[in-house]
């Protein structure tokens, strides 16, 4: 799933959110800031503690969150923060004795009346640390988010890469193990009749075609994948003897939709490897339907037990569970394969249905 667009701009979004908040703490809350007969010093100072909470904004964002928080030095970051604070404090304390800032407050809340100096009121130290506390705890925040955010697209391009090489690797797996089953097959094929083992061959050709070209693919046609399975099956047929009924039904009319190619693949070719005898009668089921964009595949087979010194017994199904990884990996929330290998019948019987859209 891709970012939206809110995630994308989210940062930009909470810094104008800061300010604004910001700025209505330093210029419209502020009880002062509704006389209209106030020196320019006191705008002034307000500009520079606007400045000053500007300044800690960025400077934590960009240094003290990365530097020190995000690195665990939680305690050197808090010092540092009191620090920084203390110095900005000092700093308009010192503009404030520069302008005489108390006797001007005086004159302006009371004009015509002496002067006296008083002990410092410390309340509007205490006001300054409320917003540089709002200013570190908002900045420390979208310091946080704009980590999550890297971090997210970061992990993002790793699954990506993942799935990508994954895939490429399944494809790569799995294409092998299926000509060499194939041609296993066209082997056994020219010991009983030429004429179908060269019938056999272009056919072969066909789907070797299919897979050189349409596996590089992400996507390919649903019509070239059935058309792909019908060559798969036709092929196979030609060497399975009376003793096997076959039961084939593939849709013929649908709208062509796009799919991962080689996904049906493996399914069927189990059908062929576990449920055909030389001996003993048996039967292979394959079922193609499609209603919309959803696709559904079934096979049952009757599970016919292998010669322990074959080669083949041995064999865990390659193409099949390298099919089932490919599945949750291209249609995660889109598919649901159910398999039945333990009923009293002895058959297997697998379901399984994509929903293409």
């Amino acid at each position: 799933m891709r970012p939206t667009i809110f995630r994308k701009n989210l940062t930009i979004v909470l810094h104008i959110l800061t300010w604004l908040l910001i700025a209505i703490v330093v210029f419209i809350i502020n009880p002062l800031s509704w006389r209209v007969d106030l020196p320019m010093e006191f705008w002034v100072k307000q500009a520079i503690i606007l400045s000053i909470l500007i300044g800690t904004f960025y400077g934590n964002i960009l240094y003290m969150v990365p530097k020190f928080l995000f690195l665990g030095k939680i305690w050197q970051y808090l010092i540092l923060a009191v620090i920084v604070g203390t110095i900005f404090l000092l700093i308009t304390h010192l503009y404030e004795d520069w302008v005489n800032f108390p006797k001007l407050m005086h004159e302006a809340f009371r004009p015509g009346m002496r002067h006296v100096a008083k002990p410092r009121n410390y309340t509007w130290d205490v006001v300054f640390f409320l917003q540089y506390a709002l200013s570190i705890g908002v900045s420390t925040s979208i310091a946080a988010v704009q980590k999550w955010q890297m971090e997210d697209g970061v992990r993002r391009q790793l699954e990506e890469q993942k799935i990508n090489s994954e895939l490429s690797y399944l494809k790569a797996q799995i294409n092998p193990h299926f000509f060499f089953n194939t041609l296993n097959n066209i082997y056994s094929l020219i010991n009983f009749d030429v004429e179908e083992a060269k019938t056999a061959l272009l056919k072969l050709s066909r789907m070797m075609r299919y897979v050189l070209y349409e596996t590089e693919k992400d996507n390919t046609l649903l019509s070239s994948e059935i058309n792909f399975i019908k060559d798969y099956i036709s092929l196979m047929q030609m060497r399975v003897s009376d003793k096997i009924k076959m039961d084939i039904s593939i849709e013929e009319n649908f709208d062509d939709v796009v799919i991962a190619p080689m996904l049906f693949l493996p399914f069927i070719e189990n059908c062929f490897k576990h449920g055909i005898s030389s001996s003993k009668e048996s039967f292979i089921q394959v079922q193609v339907s499609i209603s919309g964009k959803q696709l559904k595949l079934t096979t049952r087979n009757k599970i016919i037990a292998k010669n322990q010194a074959s080669p083949e017994s041995n064999q865990k199904g390659i193409g099949m569970s390298n099919t089932i990884r490919r599945l949750s990996l291209l249609y995660k929330n889109k598919h649901s394969l159910h398999i039945d290998d333990t009923n009293p019948e002895n058959e297997y019987r697998l379901w399984l249905k994509i929903d293409l859209g």
